[in-house]
Formats: structure tokens, C-alpha cells, sequence
């Protein structure tokens, strides 16, 4: 049996999907196959959502900002919007979707920047729960 894929889907694929997608692979154990994509994404991942995750020991400047193309043409078991109201979301086949409806950080000073992203922790951790 193969592992389930996730995809988390934000516009530009520059904070909140990399950060959800980096989680996933930091808490998933293995289970599960992590990607994350945007419908018109940025090109470059944000260095905030670098720096942020760094404090958390994973190299975020490592990822790549992607496009929607970019990721695997498959049923995932999940497609989760993180709060953008990305209009690809419905483009991606899944068995389940969520909408995360997650802060921008991308102006937000430091520690408010980490705020969201530990919630984006946690929604991931409540995530890989219920794979």
C-alpha cells in the first residue's frame, strides 16, 4: 500500500504551504508524502518562513516555490488551502479537502511570524493525526 499524499495549496507557495509542507516531513514520519504549490506562485520561498523555520532545525532554503503544474497528477488524500482562497485548490483531486483559513504572515514582524507558524504546526500535527 502506498503512503498517503498531502498538498498544501497557497497563492504564491512562499510561506504557509512551504512551512505546512516542511511539518509534515518533520512530523510525519514517514507516513505520508508532503507537497506544497501555489496557483501563481512567487518564485523564491519567503527568507522569514526561512529564518522561522530554521529556529525549528529544518533547512526551508532547500524548497522551491512551485506551481500547481509542478506537483504530482494524482488523487491525494488531501488538499489543504491554507487561508489564501486559492482558486486552484479545486483544480487538485482529492479524496478530502480543508481550508485552513491561516493568517498571512508575510509582513508580520518576527515573533508574530512565529505565531503562525506554530499554529501551522499544530494543524499539521492534528493532520497527520488522522492519516
Amino acid at each position: 500500500m502506498s503512503k498517503p499524499s498531502i498538498v498544501f495549496v497557497c497563492v504564491e507557495n512562499s510561506n504557509r504551504s512551504q512551512m505546512a509542507q516542511a511539518f509534515a516531513r518533520m512530523h510525519g514520519g514517514g507516513k505520508a508524502e508532503a507537497y506544497s504549490a501555489g496557483s501563481r506562485p512567487s518564485g523564491k520561498v519567503n527568507p522569514k518562513a526561512i529564518e522561522a523555520m530554521r529556529e525549528r532545525g529544518y533547512d526551508l532554503a532547500t524548497h522551491d516555490s512551485k506551481s500547481l503544474d509542478d506537483i504530482p497528477a494524482i488523487e491525494y488524500e488531501a488538499v489543504i488551502g491554507m487561508g489564501c482562497g486559492d482558486e486552484g485548490c479545486p483544480l487538485v483531486r482529492a479524496r478530502r479537502r480543508e481550508e485552513w483559513n491561516i493568517p498571512d504572515p508575510k509582513h508580520l514582524p518576527p515573533e508574530e511570524f512565529r505565531v503562525v507558524r506554530d499554529l501551522i504546526e499544530a494543524k499539521v500535527k492534528a493532520l497527520l493525526a488522522t492519516l
